[in-house]
């Protein structure tokens, strides 16, 4: 496992799961610190499997190339 990749990766879908479902639960008036803490704490879990599959993808598409010997 690239760490480098996981963890930039992860950064960019913590941001963005955090901030769908911060949006949804504002949205639906869930509008206090408890729950605005429990959807940030619930965004950073979800985020875990989401950086760990979509590492792994870019991981074997990159590595799948190889050059072609002359």
């Amino acid at each position: 496992m690239n760490w480098q990749l996981f963890s930039v990766i992860f950064t960019i879908a913590s941001g963005v799961t955090i901030g769908v479902l911060m949006t949804i639960a504002l949205i639906t008036g869930f509008d206090q610190i408890p729950h605005i803490i429990a959807t940030a704490i619930v965004g950073l879990i979800l985020s875990i499997p989401i950086a760990w599959i979509v590492a792994k993808k870019m991981q074997t598409l990159t590595t799948a190339k190889t050059p072609v010997a002359r």
